[in-house]
């Protein structure tokens, strides 16, 4: 921004320069780049503080990885990718026979542990039979109840629903495959529908002007030359740089070198903002806007225009 603030006034001086006809001589021109040098410092020193700008936006939402609770073969995939499903939308199933199969053997001690533990407190009744025997009747009852409850458990699980209004992404699952209950090997993404946010990263130099409900500007690469209205809605209270974990390394100076930077969220509010314009996860700049010095903001503005003109232009890797 800084470049183009510099380019700005180089161009409007050659402007006057060749309106006005000044000659080109050891006092015009050191005046000029002198003046230029004390301007614009100025400017963009109380403009950086005060209007803060961040070379780094970014859309986040929040995925969830669909883990089986057991492991099957999957049998049917009827969800399709990148396609809207609701809150307990069937995602894909597993066979469930060898859980049918399973259920149906523990039904069935469970009904001979029943007749056994009824004979017991017969017997007990008629005192023909003995205390230990019946509790553990009792117990072998009890334990298969709960064998029960994890079989049937097991088996609803080998169908797997949508856990809230969304679309899975990146679909590959087919039938076929092995669904495995392991945090490394999730079978599909899934995507919930709700609000992305904005985050802005800003220099730690402009905290004192990164204030909840401070106007604010986007611009995204995926939308060149178009600048969307906001406000900033919360300022992160933790930096991740600095944040530590229980382990046994012991922290060292050349690891907190870096400052890191303020993660500021901003709510885009401008009625031309479309979110369906953009993949969630899109990239952009963004500027907020405190009340201090309004008139510099202006300047502000300006440069995050010229910022989304550049957009057009494509970087090259």
């Amino acid at each position: 921004m800084d470049l183009l603030l510099i380019l700005t006034y180089v161009a409007l001086c050659i402007l006057v320069f060749k309106v006005f006809r000044i000659p080109l001589n050891k006092w015009t021109v050191p005046t000029a780049v002198l003046g230029g040098i004390v301007m614009i410092s100025t400017l963009v020193l109380v403009m950086n503080y005060n209007h803060p700008y961040s070379e780094t936006l970014r859309q986040y939402y929040v995925t969830t990885p669909i883990i089986p609770e057991v492991r099957g073969r999957v049998i049917e995939v009827p969800v399709k990718g990148n396609e809207r499903v609701k809150q307990g939308d069937i995602l894909f199933k597993i066979d469930p026979r060898p859980f049918e199969d399973q259920l149906a053997g523990v039904r069935e001690l469970l009904l001979a542990a029943q007749k056994d533990m009824a004979r017991a407190e017969t017997l007990m009744t008629n005192r023909a039979g003995s205390e230990s025997s019946l509790e553990q009747s009792r117990a072998r009852f009890a334990d298969l109840q709960a064998k029960l409850l994890e079989a049937e458990f097991k088996l609803e699980q080998t169908i797997v629903r949508a856990p809230s209004d969304g679309y899975v992404t990146q679909l590959a699952l087919r039938p076929g495959m092995m669904a495995l209950p392991l945090a490394t090997h999730a079978a599909m993404t899934f995507v919930h529908e709700e609000e992305g946010y904005f985050i802005g990263w800003f220099r730690q130099n402009s905290l004192l002007r990164l204030q909840p409900g401070y106007a604010a500007e986007v611009t995204l690469d995926g939308i060149p030359g178009t600048v969307f209205a906001g406000k900033v809605e919360r300022v992160f209270p933790v930096i991740g740089e600095g944040q530590v974990r229980a382990q046994a390394d012991i922290l060292r100076y050349t690891q907190q070198q870096q400052p890191g930077r303020i993660a500021v969220a901003i709510r885009i509010d401008d009625p031309a903002f479309i979110p369906s314009q953009v993949p969630m996860g899109a990239f952009g700049q963004a500027a907020i806007y405190s009340d201090h010095f309004s008139h510099i903001g202006v300047m502000r503005k300006i440069l995050l225009r010229m910022a989304g003109w550049m957009n057009y232009v494509f970087p090259v890797h």
